[in-house]
């Protein structure tokens, strides 16, 4: 029973990557005259601080961290989640603090009703270490988006993120935005530099995510290394690199077409 409930979470999730894509609604333009990236950090494990926000420092930029505030300091198998003050130190260093829902359940998973307390009850907690007046930006726990939630997204965040491994061009929903996942095997995220040169070729917003950045990293993250490689890489190839909500400023997509 539970591997076909799994089965039917997937076909589910599937389809409903496919209708938040096509479905009627408002439009972000995304601009294809600069290439353009964003890093971006999911739950987030401590060493996406020590380790990646540094990274990222060397070289100038900054990264956009979408927190749950529920994990704060929780210890896993092969991570710990970032405490309070860590995502405090974030705010404080230039990054992008957005929300990752209070509980890390599947969207999908939460009437309207309880979705609302849950995203609010993570906005008191941000807002405890990171205040602002602005919406913030969100990312899907699992990448996995609602139908029957897509008002109240609209209504709580600029934008909102899943997965989908591909380029942000032309018109997109905002409430799902695309995303290309740095992760294991090693192999694999080593050679995400092809999607930069993709991105050069044809121009608009590439928007990476990982978890942790570790020299053992989980299956969902990549290490140091690696992660220092793809920065360098970006830049020296001429993109732009900007948090979500810089970019969101820089090319104008806040006006809903």
């Amino acid at each position: 029973m539970p591997d076909i409930l799994n089965k039917l979470d997937y076909w589910s999730d599937r389809i409903t990557d496919r209708l938040m894509r096509r479905l009627p609604g408002p439009r972000i333009r995304i601009p294809t005259s600069r290439p353009v990236v964003s890093f971006t950090f999911d739950d987030v494990p401590d060493t996406a601080l020590t380790n990646g926000a540094r990274i990222l420092a060397n070289h100038e930029v900054r990264g956009t961290f979408y927190i749950a505030g529920s994990l704060e300091g929780q210890v896993e198998p092969k991570r710990t989640l970032i405490s309070r003050e860590g995502c405090r130190a974030l705010a404080q260093q230039g990054h992008e603090i957005g929300c990752h829902t209070f509980s890390h359940t599947k969207v999908s998973h939460m009437g309207n009703q309880r979705l609302g307390a849950d995203l609010q009850q993570n906005k008191d907690y941000l807002d405890a270490v990171d205040p602002r007046d602005a919406r913030r930006n969100f990312a899907y726990p699992y990448n996995a988006g609602s139908l029957w939630g897509r008002g109240v997204f609209q209504s709580r965040f600029q934008t909102c993120r899943a997965g989908g491994e591909r380029i942000n061009r032309g018109p997109v929903n905002p409430v799902f935005l695309s995303g290309v996942e740095i992760r294991q095997p090693e192999s694999h995220a080593q050679g995400l530099t092809t999607w930069v040169d993709t991105l050069i070729a044809e121009p608009g917003w590439l928007i990476f995510f990982t978890h942790d950045i570790a020299p053992r990293p989980t299956d969902f993250g990549c290490t140091p290394e690696t992660f220092e490689r793809l920065v360098a890489y970006t830049l020296e190839r001429g993109c732009t690199v900007l948090t979500v909500r810089d970019a969101l400023d820089c090319f104008g997509a806040g006006r809903l077409s």
